[in-house]
């Protein structure tokens, strides 16, 4: 559980996509624990969402759940707008939504189908993403913030054909952001989580050698958990991180360092 201040997101709206497992979950809570009303959106997983809403309301914030696909592209511009409604006010927006390659059905799909759903919903999604969310911000008193999702290994590279293309949409993503930021400053402040290895489904289906050899190579002994993306996460949010934008913080316990 992230160890934040309770108030530093006091009266904020905070909009998490893919919310309903994992690091999208940890943030939404995180963003609660820390004062927020959170909107929760979700693609197929909707007994996930409905049950992280259910925490967020059990910590005395407003929680609502929307269904969104990313490779939807008038769903992703009513996304914004159905959210400040339903919390009164939205002032974060976070594109944590992705693709899965790996585990599941996409782990099944060929190396063309797996670049192009990473392609559609990664990055095209993010991408539109963000525009819709800087349009809203850009409208009203006080901006907001925008945090988008990379790769920590963007930066050193990794063998293989998934993590290529992996990368390769994760660090268009970085870059995308950073020209964002230039773009809608000082209005809204866009920034980057980068995580490493993070005990995800994909960790869970790891062998224990292979699990152990991960936190072995990592200078901080251990894999991450998704409570370490949303401490990050809340700090970018909140004001304590309002003088930093067009930023990756990379979160990997050392294993890649830029």
């Amino acid at each position: 559980m992230s160890d934040f201040p309770p108030l530093a997101l006091a009266g904020r709206g905070v909009l998490v996509t893919g919310a309903s497992s994992g690091i999208g979950r940890a943030i939404a809570l995180a963003m609660a624990r820390a004062g927020a009303d959170v909107a929760v959106t979700y693609r197929s997983n909707r007994a996930g969402a409905d049950n992280v809403a259910r925490e967020i309301e059990a910590l005395g914030r407003t929680a609502c759940v929307q269904t969104l696909d990313l490779a939807d592209e008038p769903a992703i511009e009513r996304i914004g707008s159905t959210a400040r409604a339903a919390l009164g006010r939205l002032d974060v927006w976070i594109n944590n939504a992705g693709a899965d390659i790996l585990t599941g059905a996409g782990g099944t799909l060929s190396t063309v189908q797996k670049l192009d759903l990473l392609l559609a919903v990664d990055l095209r999604g993010t991408i539109l993403a963000s525009w819709a969310a800087a349009r809203l911000f850009a409208g009203q008193d006080g901006g907001g913030v925008i945090i988008n999702m990379s790769w920590d290994h963007v930066v050193s590279g990794m063998a293989g054909t998934n993590p290529q293309m992996y990368a390769a949409v994760k660090g268009g993503i970085a870059s995308f952001s950073r020209g964002l930021a230039r773009s809608v400053a000082p209005q809204v402040r866009v920034n980057v989580l980068a995580p490493g290895w993070i005990e995800t489904a994909f960790g869970e289906e790891l062998d224990t050698e292979r699990y152990n050899s991960v936190a072995d190579a990592t200078p901080l002994g251990r894999w991450g958990t998704p409570d370490d993306v949303a401490g990050a996460a809340v700090f970018l949010a909140s004001p304590a991180a309002a003088f930093i934008t067009g930023q990756t913080i990379m979160i990997g316990g050392g294993v890649v360092m830029g």
